[in-house]
């Protein structure tokens, strides 16, 4: 199933890297054309160039139109290499050629529609336009054609007129088609995406139910029998019977992020205060931190209470804890930590430093590829999700520093 999901990325990548279904395949027909009309136009230009007044202005255009068309054709082929300037300078060298017609061609044969010199190879142009930018930009370079052919070779003609509509409708045809391409696309490479983050979460629940649930399931058991079997005067039973309680509630909160449904309501554990956040008005922050302050850990705040949004103060209470959680894992049982509170106008600060041994840089990195991820989520995560900021600061030998900072209007 892991595989099918990688596949599935895959060809979601695809698709989204360069326009693989449809823009590629369109970019090839373009180069190709420019180069088969420049065929085209020089065998014109080879049939009629005795019958124009300065032939040898033309020859001169041909030139750089040959030089240009074969040393662009690469670049019209991929829309990476495609760029605005490469597009620009094709252009210009369009116009520059629709101008030289009416000054080098003979007053008669413009008169009777005599095509200007690069002919159908401006199309290709207006199609580099269409391809790169959608119908907007086709309309655009469409229109600087049109008005150099009014202005530069025989007036507002019947024939001028003709060509200039035909232009514009091709170039803007292709362009929108191209649009609408590219939104077909991105679709696609979303529901791919999807498609595999779906596949890799029905995996990850398949692992979960053949491990972390069933051991859930049977500390529950196992806690509720264990507290069936002990004495009523021996506080060890209270202590089982909290243990499977706390398996199950957590089973069954697991089981409801598996299938994408609501957390089910958790009970208060005898351990919790009972100053929990209120989730309908704001809340005291300073009174969610005591809970953690003790002989080793140094609780300062101000004296007036620290007003949060309710799941706001419980969301930051909840990532002190897990730093807390970790000055009391990592730092040794002699070290001891301070929490400062800082109430401010525009967010509240909250620093746990600790005098333990620290760490060392990239510590942090490696822990988390490991998939140990308590600082990553259970602290960052949640202060991110808040809006606010976490700033870890450590050394070998001199501490760790975490500075934890949320606006006052925090939400998740």
């Amino acid at each position: 199933m892991a595989e099918g999901a990688r596949a599935s990325g895959s060809v979601g990548g695809a698709v989204a890297a360069g326009g693989m279904s449809v823009e590629l395949p369109l970019w090839k027909a373009i180069s190709y054309f420019r180069v088969l009309a420049l065929c085209y136009a020089l065998l014109r230009y080879f049939n009629s160039y005795l019958h124009f007044l300065h032939p040898v202005a033309g020859w001169i255009y041909f030139g750089a139109l040959i030089l240009w068309t074969l040393a662009s054709t690469r670049a019209f082929a991929n829309p990476q290499r495609c760029s605005w300037y490469v597009l620009g300078f094709d252009l210009t060298l369009a116009v520059t050629g629709i101008v030289m017609s009416g000054m080098t061609d003979s007053p008669a044969r413009i008169s009777h529609g005599a095509p200007t010199l690069p002919t159908i190879w401006a199309a290709g142009t207006v199609l580099g336009f269409a391809a790169k930018g959608g119908w907007r930009p086709a309309a655009a370079s469409g229109a600087v054609i049109g008005v150099a052919n009014i202005l530069g070779h025989g007036g507002p003609t019947g024939d001028n007129v003709h060509n200039i509509v035909l232009l514009l409708v091709a170039g803007c045809a292709i362009g929108y088609v191209i649009e609408l391409a590219r939104a077909s696309e991105a679709t696609l490479t979303r529901a791919l995406q999807v498609e595999a983050a779906t596949r890799e979460r029905e995996r990850l629940s398949r692992d979960i139910h053949d491990g972390v649930l069933q051991v859930l399931a049977l500390v529950q058991r196992r806690g509720a029998e264990l507290a069936g079997g002990t004495g009523s005067g021996s506080g060890g039973g209270t202590d089982f019977a909290e243990l499977g309680r706390l398996a199950g509630e957590q089973e069954r909160a697991l089981r409801a992020l598996m299938t994408g449904g609501p957390l089910p309501a958790q009970r208060q554990s005898a351990a919790e205060p009972a100053d929990a956040p209120d989730p309908a008005g704001p809340s005291d922050l300073t009174a969610l931190l005591r809970r953690y302050a003790d002989e080793r850990i140094t609780l300062s705040a101000p004296g007036t209470p620290v007003l949060l949004p309710g799941p706001a103060a419980g969301e930051l209470a909840a990532a002190v804890g897990a730093a807390v959680d970790n000055v009391r894992r990592h730092a040794g049982e002699s070290a001891r930590a301070w929490i400062l509170v800082e109430d401010e106008p525009e967010a509240v600060t909250v620093s746990i430093r600790d005098d333990g041994p620290g760490f060392a840089p990239g510590r942090l990195g490696e822990a988390e590829r490991a998939g140990r991820l308590g600082v990553s989520q259970s602290i960052r995560g949640r202060v991110l999700d808040l809006g606010g900021t976490a700033e870890l600061y450590s050394a070998p030998g001199e501490g760790v520093e975490v500075e934890l900072r949320v606006p006052r209007k925090a939400s998740r």
